[in-house]
This record gives structure tokens, sequence and C-alpha cells, in this order.
């Protein structure tokens, strides 16, 4: 382990580029892709604003920038990208721009290189091959190798961007060569043997998307298509495609999008305009288990997104029922720290028979809370973004279940705020295991040090904020709530935990140093 004294790692480096966040996780992107089909009447299928709509529905994803890029069946790409949310960076004019019958989009949050318009995906570039242009969630967790085997091959890199990285890499010529041109699914295949995980990845060429989820299934993307109205203004199961979309979550489906299937871990989907085929799906290192991310049910996905087969907000509701059962307690009232831990809080309220109730109001167009000069700013803030319902609140025993703990800055305000409105007492019930270590695949978790958990126990932890008890959800329960009602459990079943027990998927870079 190196010290602070040492010099530092190429992941240290990554990680101050990103900018600190006073409490809560950040997370990953979100990736959105649609082509037309044969079938599509000109003119009906609107490729840019339909990937517009796309970017919205999963903005919770990313609010730092955002971009489209269009193609027409030419190497000539429409772009437009810019920071901020995806309703600011677009408008009616530059839509107009953006042509086409195929593109790609993104959402981000900054991940691996600075919150800054040079680091603005999707990445677009020009080769001799054409023109290529990718988009991706997630984290390369080899960056540092994979780039020096970029850089060796004299190819330049502009940004420490790991969507540059991945669409450099896609110029190398797999080591069993290429006849009459580039075979792209074999660069692909090269690739995802060079980086097996983390990302989900659209690529698009001139006439053609590739959908590409790591071997491990760290990272979320489904297949969906596009299909008309009928006369009800409903759409059947049956109906003639008029276009395949790919998306980071389900919930970007948005009638009439129709949600199809998940991509396969591993798996290299084909999109073109004569339909959708899966043209390989890659291994995973031998002994090596699956390792979609545990979060993802947890806190970033929207609860009416679909994964493994099951609706987020049921795995959410049992999260909250196993907590009740797990750590008890007598109270008047369960509410939430809305909204992410609503569907925990009512399932926690259906298993103790304790009634549910509003306990706070959120300002919903409060952005993210980056850290203060003062105690007094922070909280502020907290007070800014969160009111407590005194009818609810006043004299009354209540449990307030929040879905994770960070750093620990939000949660003593709220309960503080809670006391003033008048709670006889507060009962902390968090529906997710202690983050204990960071991530280093697409999530900006704090340093092992930033992270309250390894500090303080829960009971050092409920007199820090000033609760009556805090306890939190066990990983056994988290996984048990999570895996009950997968349908095909088979013997590829796996989730990653890698920030709540320190066991990562892949074992942990050489250079990186925590």
């Amino acid at each position: 382990m190196s010290t602070g004294a040492q010099k530092k790692t190429y992941f240290d480096k990554r990680k101050e580029a990103r900018g600190k966040v006073s409490s809560g996780l950040t997370h990953e992107c979100g990736v959105f892709g649609a082509i037309s089909s044969s079938a599509s009447e000109p003119g009906n299928f609107e490729v840019a604003q339909l990937i517009l709509v796309g970017l919205e529905a999963l903005q919770h994803r990313g609010q730092e920038s955002g971009g489209i890029v269009t193609s027409e069946g030419s190497n000539h790409f429409h772009i437009q990208k810019g920071m901020g949310l995806v309703r600011n960076i677009f408008n009616g004019d530059n839509i107009k721009n953006l042509v086409g019958h195929l593109g790609i989009g993104h959402t981000r949050y900054s991940t691996s290189a600075a919150s800054e318009s040079v680091n603005c995906q999707p990445f677009v570039v020009h080769s001799m091959h054409g023109s290529l242009a990718v988009a991706h969630n997630g984290e390369l967790v080899n960056c540092a190798s994979l780039r020096k085997k970029v850089l060796d091959r004299g190819v330049g890199l502009s940004t420490h961007s790991d969507s540059e990285l991945i669409s450099q890499a896609l110029c190398l010529i797999p080591p069993e060569g290429e006849v009459d041109g580039p075979d792209w699914p074999a660069r692909i295949k090269h690739l995802m043997h060079l980086a097996p995980l983390s990302y989900s990845a659209v690529i698009m060429l001139k006439d053609r998307i590739y959908a590409v989820r790591d071997p491990y299934g760290n990272r979320p993307l489904c297949l969906g298509k596009f299909v008309t109205f009928d006369g009800e203004n409903t759409s059947s199961p049956n109906s003639i495609a008029e276009g395949w979309i790919v998306s980071s979550e389900s919930c970007a489906f948005l009638n009439p999008m129709q949600y199809m299937r998940e991509i396969l871990p591993g798996e290299i989907v084909e999109m073109s305009r004569e339909g959708v085929k899966s043209i390989s799906v890659v291994a995973r290192p031998e002994n090596k288990s699956l390792a979609f991310c545990i979060f993802e049910y947890v806190y970033f996905a929207r609860p009416n997104s679909v994964f493994e087969g099951q609706e987020v907000y049921t795995v959410r509701l049992r999260c909250g029922e196993q907590l009740a059962i797990e750590h008890p307690v007598e109270a008047d009232v369960v509410g939430s720290v809305p909204e992410s831990g609503n569907a925990a809080a009512h399932g926690f309220s259906r298993q103790s028979k304790i009634p549910f109730g509003e306990l706070l109001t959120k300002n919903t167009y409060v952005g993210r809370t980056f850290i203060q000069p003062s105690n007094r700013l922070r909280q502020l803030n907290v007070a800014l973004k969160f009111s407590p319902i005194s009818t609810n609140v006043m004299g009354k025993r209540v449990i307030l279940i929040d879905d994770s703990i960070v750093r620990g800055n939000t949660i003593g305000q709220i309960i503080k705020l809670l006391r003033k409105a008048g709670a006889k007492e507060v009962h902390i019930r968090v529906a997710s295991p202690p983050l204990r270590y960071p991530c280093y695949m697409g999530i900006n978790i704090p340093t092992k040090k930033e992270l309250i958990a390894n500090s303080l126990d829960c009971k050092e932890l409920a007199k820090e904020v000033g609760a009556d008890s805090l306890q939190y959800l066990s990983v056994d329960g988290l996984v048990t709530a999570v895996q009950r009602d997968i349908k095909d459990k088979g013997n590829d079943l796996g989730h990653c935990t890698a920030c709540l027990t320190g066991v990562y998927p892949g074992g942990v870079p050489e250079d990186l140093d925590w």
C-alpha cells in the first residue's frame, strides 16, 4: 500500500477529477440507441426525437452532460453534445439538425474523468474505415493497461474518458487479422477480452448499431422495439417493428416502445435496418461468477425498471420487509427519506403492521448538494431539500427508512428537522447493508476513510446523528430480497456486492490504491 507521500496512481488521478459530493452516491450514465427498420415509412420514425425522449427517461442516471449522434447511412455523423440536463442541451433547432435513421445518445455523470465538455459522450472517431461513435456506462477496471496498449500503437488520446479509450481500442486489429476490411464483431470481441468489465455500450457505425454488455453483466442493458399505434392507441406484442431500440433501463421504453429482453452478459447484439440478431456471447474468465451491480436495485434504477425478470420496486419492497424482520422496533408511524426509500418503507410497514405515513416532503427542484464550507450552509441545503410533515410527526415515535448511508452528513440534519417538528423518538432503518468499500466499476463511492460505516458502528452512528436507534439490512438479507423471485436462477446467478463486502468480481487492479 502506498502512502500519501508516494506517487499517485492512475486511479487516484481519475477519482480526483470527479469532484466531491457532500452526501449520497453519484452514479453511472445512461445509454440509448435507436434504428428504424426497413418496414418504417420515411418520416414516421424520428430517431433524434426518440433518443431525446429516452435520455429524458434516463436522466436519473446522469445529470452533468448529454449528447446525441445520428447518421443517414453515411460516414458523416450529426453530433450535438453539451453540459447540463438533457432538456437544456437540446432544442427545436439543434434537434432538427440531427437527421438520420439511426443514432445513439448518452446522459452522463462523471465516473472516470472530469465534468468538462471535452468528456461529453458519445465519442466519435474518424478512421480509414469510416466513422465510429461510442456511448458507454461503467468504468473499465484495467483502464491503465488498456490505455498503455492503445498508446503503444501510436494512437493519441485527448481525454481520460473510458469511452474515448473504447473508441480507439476498437480501431485495433484483432490477433486473428482481418480480410476485406474491418470485422467489427471480431474487434468488439477483442476489446471484451482485453477489458472484461465494467461496461454496457452502444457502438454506432454508418449503418448499424452494436449493443454490448460486459461478460460479468455488471451494468444493465436491454433491448426493445418501436411499434405504431393501432386504432385504440395500444400496441400488440405481435406488431411489426418500425424500429429497434436499446437502453440502460426498461423505464425508457415508453409507449409505443416495447420491452423485449435484457442483453445477456457478454452478448454482442447487432441492430440494422433488416432487424436484430445476436452475434456472439463472450464468456467470462474461468471460475468467475456473474456480477450484476446489486445497487441498481437498492438505489440507482427507476422503480419501474425491470432487471432479471423482476421490477425494481418489488425488490425494494422486499428489502423493507426483510429489514422489519431483522430489526423490529416499536413505533407509531413508518416513513421514508424520499424518494428511493419509499418502496422499502412500504415493505417495512406491511411486515411490521405499523402504519405508513409521509414524514418528509422533497423539493424536487433542488439538485445535488455539494460540499459546503460551513455547517450552517449544510443545514440550509438539507432544509431546502426536505421538509417535515408535522401532522405525521408531532408527538410520535417514527421509523425513518433510508436506502443507504454514505458519509452520514444528510441523515443527521434530517433527524434534527424531525425533532424540531415534534418527533418523540426517531429510529433509523437502512434498507441496505453498510457501505464499506469504494467502487471502481462506474459508481462514484467515496474512499474507505470517508465512508461513515468504517469509523462508527450502529450504536455510535445513532449517537452521532441523534437517532434513538439505527440498524442496517444485512448482506444476506439484501441478497435474499434480490434473488428470491428471480425465475431462472440456474447456475448463472450472481450479484456484485463489492462495496459491501470488499469482494470484487474481477479482483483489484494492481495500480489501484485505496
